[in-house]
């Protein structure tokens, strides 16, 4: 067995590896195989550990049913991006950096707040934090933590299933955006409803938002970050609207979006070729570190969603700068024997570890 704890840097590194040595002629054979049970008693959850009893209903998929609202508003808020780049070179460079910066509290306000902290439970938030992180999501609106979290939990136990809500498996399209454009298949609905989502509903700032989630993303995605630039530097209000507000969501959906879509299809294995998800650096680098996801799916109680901690992944740093300022704690971290374990097991020689 192997477990690390290291309370100085309020970080555990995780593990817990059983080996079976088997021989198979003059060879021997090890087979490590990591206890989920473990790791899931540490953070007091197991709904987000892929299930592989389950059993997809036999003959055709139920009719799509399309949600027209979605399709137009989504139709007119691309459009509206495409509008917004030629404005790009008569925005004021304050406008455009106070957009980059509402575009990276935004993505923040999902990869470390309804991500990792609320999905996963990979590290504990103070007050504060949760406060700040609950803001800046309603910022992205992307759905409330409670709702994001609970589809994204389904995701990982039924992942390319009929019971996954943007599952890979029916295309680049439908798991990038389409997934949103029509109804949920009745196996998501049903799965969603029997997960423990007791740790949400108990936390009061995430049940707040959900309270108060329409009249604070008119507030904090629409209104807020077109006022400050028109407001503090006599921006336009057209260029205030069009380029913190609509290219800047516009954008950081798209870059969520990608994580479910082309980080299933495009890269490589390290860790597991028996499943689809893989690595893609360039989706990291846009979803701030949100690509590493063979990784991911391989070990999704990793507080950094990969073994290379700050390359490529932002938000990392950002719950690393957390835990040093004292707002964040308890990180959970994979040891680096059960990863090279995994990697000898089930990946795909693909390269080494960081």
């Amino acid at each position: 067995l192997f477990k690390e704890f290291s309370s100085m840097s309020s970080t555990t590194a995780v593990g817990t590896v059983t080996s079976r040595v088997t021989k198979n002629g003059n060879a021997v054979m090890g087979k490590d195989l990591l206890n989920h049970e473990d790791l899931a008693g540490d953070r007091g959850m197991m709904d987000d550990i892929f299930d592989g009893t389950y059993q997809q209903k036999e003959g055709p998929r139920p009719p799509l049913r399309y949600v027209w609202r979605n399709i137009i508003l989504m139709s007119l808020l691309h459009l509206g991006a495409l509008l917004a780049l030629p404005m790009i070179p008569y925005a004021k460079i304050q406008t455009l950096a106070w957009a980059v910066l509402c575009f990276t509290l935004s993505a923040l306000g999902i990869t470390a707040g309804a991500h990792r902290l609320w999905s996963h439970r990979t590290y504990k938030a103070t007050l504060p934090l949760r406060i700040f992180l609950t803001i800046v999501n309603s910022m992205a609106f992307q759905n409330d933590i409670y709702e994001w979290a609970r589809d994204h939990r389904v995701h990982h136990k039924f992942s390319e299933t009929d019971a996954d809500p943007h599952n890979a498996m029916r295309g680049f399209f439908f798991s990038h955006i389409g997934w949103l454009l029509v109804r949920k298949h009745p196996d998501v609905i049903e799965k969603g409803q029997k997960l423990d989502l007791s740790d949400l509903k108990a936390d009061k700032v995430v049940m707040f938002q959900r309270r108060y989630y329409k009249p604070s993303v008119v507030l904090l995605c629409f209104t807020m970050p077109a006022v400050v630039p028109w407001y503090f530097w006599d921006e336009s209000i057209i260029i205030s609207f069009f380029i913190p507000v609509i290219l800047r969501y516009a954008t950081g959906l798209n870059t969520t979006w990608l994580v479910n879509s082309a980080a299933h299809m495009f890269g490589n294995r390290p860790y597991d070729q028996n499943i689809n998800p893989r690595e893609n650096p360039l989706v990291s680098l846009g979803a701030l570190g949100e690509g590493f996801h063979n990784y991911h799916h391989t070990f999704p109680y990793d507080y950094s969603t990969s073994e290379f901690g700050w390359r490529f992944n932002v938000t990392t740093a950002f719950i690393d700068l957390m835990c040093l300022l004292g707002l964040a704690s308890d990180r959970k971290k994979v040891s680096k024997e059960v990863i090279l374990a995994r990697k000898m097991r089930t990946g795909d020689g693909s390269h080494k570890s960081g």
